[in-house]
């Protein structure tokens, strides 16, 4: 008689069997989440270049790059660019979460809450982050004004200008919205929100940790320290709806919510003459608007709470309020 896999988490109504290589190797949750975002960075990475370079040969524009500065090249190949970093955000990460999640367990989907939830929660959930948006904004521009090193600042600045430039060259605004918000809604969440946060609820035996965790983690993971802070708040937010709803779903859509709007202030900016990313960013929030966002968005997360998902149901040997 075979034995019976151990399963995880204990209630009933999530559970999925530990019975893939990983588990039967007694590969950790933490070294399999450092190896995942090691593994996702560098595929995601490596394969957004290859593609590029892939598509520049096969148009016969690969020897264009020759002679022209960053700016020019940006302005010259946007489209390759946006291309080359959906095909590496769908296979370096989406794919790869999959791939894991599968080493873990026979029930790949389960591990990473692909399921529904019902529209009441996932409508709090946009709610919530509208509420946030102003804290994550006032946040931003405080750390901004941190004395941080100059050559911080120019990377940084880097970062600001390659997307302006890509806003500039006018793509169209579906093709922008795809590639640069319902690629990385889909992808980055079943990644972060689905493998590394699961892995990070067994490392560390509670929900808390674990959002916290996930949301510092997927700030970090944007390679932009000066606002670090501000990412990672939306980090763990996204983190909590998903493991309140037990449902990727509400993750996805806040995350589409706040970088289609990216998307959508980001076609303003490129039209106007007088404003930059960088003002938008460091724009100033009067202090009376952050306490009330504040407020409104401690009663909404209290709703979701109270709400809760199949992830609200206890444990077994824990209360409710555990």
């Amino acid at each position: 008689m075979q034995p019976i896999p151990p399963s995880f988490p204990s209630h009933e109504s999530d559970r999925f069997p530990l019975d893939g290589t990983l588990e039967r190797n007694q590969f950790g949750p933490g070294l399999t989440i450092l190896a995942g975002l090691v593994i996702g960075f560098i595929a995601f990475q490596g394969l957004s270049a290859a593609v590029l370079v892939v598509t520049l040969i096969a148009s016969g524009r690969l020897n264009d790059l020759t002679g022209m500065d960053p700016a020019t090249i940006v302005e010259t190949f946007a489209s390759e660019m946006l291309i080359a970093n959906t095909v590496g955000q769908f296979l370096g990460l989406l794919l790869i979460g999959w791939v894991l999640a599968r080493l873990h367990t026979s029930r790949p989907l389960a591990m990473l809450r692909v399921r529904g939830t019902d529209w009441g929660t996932v409508a709090l959930s946009v709610v919530g982050w509208v509420a946030l948006f102003p804290l994550v904004q006032w946040s931003g521009t405080f750390f901004d004004g941190l004395p941080w090193p100059e050559w911080l600042r120019e990377f940084e600045q880097a970062q600001i200008d390659l997307i302006e430039q890509v806003m500039a060259a006018d793509l169209g605004f579906f093709f922008t919205l795809f590639t640069m918000a319902i690629t990385p809604a889909i992808c980055e969440e079943l990644f972060f929100r689905g493998y590394i946060q699961r892995q990070s609820e067994r490392l560390f035996g509670g929900w808390i940790a674990a959002v916290v965790f996930t949301g510092v983690v997927f700030g970090l993971y944007h390679l932009r320290i000066t606002q670090a802070v501000p990412l990672s708040m939306l980090g763990i937010y996204m983190a909590y709806v998903v493991w309140r709803s037990n449902s990727l779903v509400p993750g996805v859509l806040v995350h589409l919510a706040n970088n289609g709007f990216a998307v959508a202030l980001g076609a303003y900016v490129a039209s106007s003459e007088t404003l930059s990313l960088e003002d938008v960013e460091t724009m100033d929030i009067p202090v009376y608007i952050v306490v009330l966002s504040a407020i409104v968005f401690v009663g909404v997360v209290r709703m979701l709470h109270r709400r809760g998902g199949t992830a609200s149901r206890p444990h077994d040997g824990q209360t409710a309020e555990d």
